[in-house]
């Protein structure tokens, strides 16, 4: 009898272990795992297909663009901007006016401003670098826009943004929340005006 209950307790242990283990290897946790930390550089390094590389981004002063093109660049990945149907205007973008589009946009976490086109050959892609400008501490209303339309299973998703001051915070997990899909690296960010060199040496991590 004794034997017998140490078997029952042994299998109970090695049930609980297997269930910690698969918790602790989610998306959610890879994507809010700081992108230089020992956990993301592993997981990294595993592809989730054998597809191609892509740079995505929304740049609305072209700061992201300029990071975006370095990333393809040193990738080999291709690369597509987020155009919205309606460009923004300097005034648009004028943070201290109550009443400019991306401060009701970022008042109101429900608009989706439209995007022009869709990128082509989508499901090609097994590696997508997701570049965007913080905003009051999180990615414009449009990235949501993207993530929303484009389905990311399968995809490995490295996020990058660009700021002034701002980190990259909790933005690259809101827009993993919203995804749903894929294997989220944590994001990482660039200052407005970045060294070239950074970003190179941040991309040989992937």
């Amino acid at each position: 009898m004794i034997w017998k209950k140490a078997a029952v307790l042994g299998m109970a242990a090695a049930a609980i272990m297997g269930i910690s283990a698969c918790g602790s290897s989610n998306g959610t946790q890879q994507a809010s795992a700081p992108a230089n930390s020992s956990a993301a550089s592993q997981s990294v390094k595993n592809p989730a297909g054998n597809g191609k590389t892509i740079v995505v981004y929304f740049s609305a002063t072209g700061n992201t663009g300029k990071a975006a093109n370095v990333i393809a660049r040193e990738s080999k990945g291709d690369i597509w901007e987020i155009k919205p149907e309606k460009p923004y205007s300097k005034a648009d973008l004028d943070y201290l006016d109550d009443n400019s589009r991306s401060v009701k946009e970022h008042n109101d976490p429900s608009i989706r401003p439209a995007i022009s086109g869709n990128v082509p050959a989508w499901d090609s892609y097994s590696t997508v670098y997701l570049g965007y400008p913080i905003w009051w501490g999180e990615a414009p209303n449009i990235m949501y826009t993207f993530v929303e339309n484009h389905d990311f299973s399968g995809k490995r998703v490295i996020p990058f943004c660009t700021s002034a001051s701002s980190g990259v915070g909790d933005s690259a997990e809101h827009l993993h929340q919203v995804a749903g899909k894929g294997d989220w690296m944590g994001g990482t960010r660039f200052s407005g005006g970045f060294n070239e060199k950074d970003v190179i040496d941040w991309v040989k991590k992937y």
